[in-house]
């Protein structure tokens, strides 16, 4: 009873608070994320009354099914994005930018905490700046695709800024594991070369086929049935089979073979989606299914920020030169790269500010610095949280404005005059 009565506050409160964030102009996002500040560990749940809040952080590690099944829901409806028409003619721009602004934003937050480095020492230790920077690639997804979808963002911009941020996930996961190669055989002294190149590039490579597979399982079951009710009950079902063969891992000889969920329900959307005539029939119908459960996401995800990194003034300054540092390497990389593959001046000019949100995929990243780099992987998460907190508070207003400067939202203003 008490989980259903937590979920019911959530998803209430969250719903209410966004009332608010819209009369202040905030994105809808915003206001989950402060919602789980507002009834979490840190806010009504110090008064420890069960199902008003979230009471602990091991509390919340009871709803991790929920970001599990959001996450894949997302990845699911990012697919969409790579019908074979739109990547004949976005595919070229799409690759070059997705992967010049991620090593982009790796370059310069490596150069930035090397240099703090050199002036603190070991409170940042070398691995852990190193590791840093990898992670600095990750985009959150679903904090962008909440606000395209919000406000309805249509244009040049929108039709680059989805397939870039998946594209954005492999990238990162092979930068990610270079790097955190890396970083442990500085530790260690010794190199691996199946954890640094290896592993990585079988993750992907499984990925992109068990999603292959499952989509094409998808297309021809979905055709057995014809009722909407029926095709949408099989569209969750795949969905929700599809996370869960992704949490498996695979051993063959001495070489772990695991799967980013990411990728997979992408490629499950990419080949439905591809593959089936009435496909955007049902995404349309699996989109206004997924909105409580994107809700309740955002605002378990706002409930799980630490505020406590804030007790550590060394920390503070070496996220916010994180924050800084990779906020200019999104930014500059996004716009010297769609400068050279020839994107409109408005691509060019607001792209780097859409690439700023990070959570899910990051954090990922740090559950493997922590079982590595004993205390340096705490230090990477505590840093991480950190620029997690600031990114996921700010970045969504940036999205917003940034959507809206490229003229890709039309303020309801003018969409009345016409």
């Amino acid at each position: 009873m008490e989980t259903l009565f937590c979920l019911s506050v959530a998803l209430m409160a969250g719903l209410l608070m966004s009332r608010i964030s819209k009369l202040l102009g905030l994105p809808a996002v915003t206001a989950y994320l402060v919602t789980g500040i507002i009834i979490g560990p840190y806010g009504l749940g110090k008064l420890g009354i069960s199902g008003l809040g979230f009471n602990s952080l091991d509390q919340l590690e009871h709803y991790k099914l929920i970001s599990e099944a959001a996450l894949g829901f997302i990845a699911f409806a990012i697919g969409d994005e790579f019908r074979v028409s739109q990547l004949k003619r976005d595919g070229k721009q799409t690759v070059i930018v997705g992967i010049a602004q991620a090593v982009t934003a790796t370059v310069v937050v490596d150069i930035v905490l090397l240099l703090i480095h050199l002036a603190i020492g070991n409170r940042l230790p070398v691995p852990a700046a190193i590791t840093l920077g990898a992670i600095a690639t990750a985009t959150a997804p679903a904090t962008t695709l909440m606000v395209v979808r919000q406000y309805k963002a249509k244009g040049r911009l929108t039709d680059l800024l989805m397939p870039i941020v998946a594209l954005d996930d492999a990238v990162g996961l092979i930068i990610f594991a270079a790097s955190f190669g890396v970083a442990r055989a500085m530790m260690s002294g010794s190199f691996d070369l199946v954890s640094i190149l290896v592993e990585p590039v079988l993750e992907i490579v499984a990925s992109l086929l068990l999603g292959a597979v499952m989509g094409y399982l998808f297309t021809v079951v979905v055709r057995l049935f014809h009722s909407n009710s029926k095709r949408l009950c099989v569209s969750v079902a795949f969905v929700l089979l599809t996370i869960a063969l992704a949490m498996l891992k695979l051993k063959i000889g001495s070489v772990t073979v695991g799967f980013s969920s990411l990728l997979v329900c992408m490629m499950l959307s990419c080949v439905f989606c591809n593959l089936c005539d009435f496909s955007e029939e049902i995404m349309g119908k699996v989109d206004r299914w997924t909105m409580p459960l994107f809700i309740l996401f955002f605002v378990v995800s706002g409930a799980q920020l630490q505020l406590g990194v804030f007790g550590d003034i060394i920390i503070v300054l070496i996220g916010a030169a994180y924050v800084l540092s990779r906020a200019f390497g999104k930014c500059f990389g996004a716009w010297w790269s769609a400068k050279v593959s020839g994107c409109e001046p408005n691509v060019c000019r607001y792209l780097g500010f859409t690439l700023l949100p990070q959570e899910g995929v990051a954090l990922g990243m740090t559950i493997a610095a922590v079982n590595y780099m004993g205390e340096q992987g705490q230090l990477v998460r505590t840093i991480t949280l950190f620029a997690v907190l600031c990114y996921e508070l700010t970045a969504p207003l940036i999205t917003k404005i940034a959507l809206t400067k490229s003229g890709n939202i039309v303020p309801k203003q003018q969409t009345q005059k016409v």
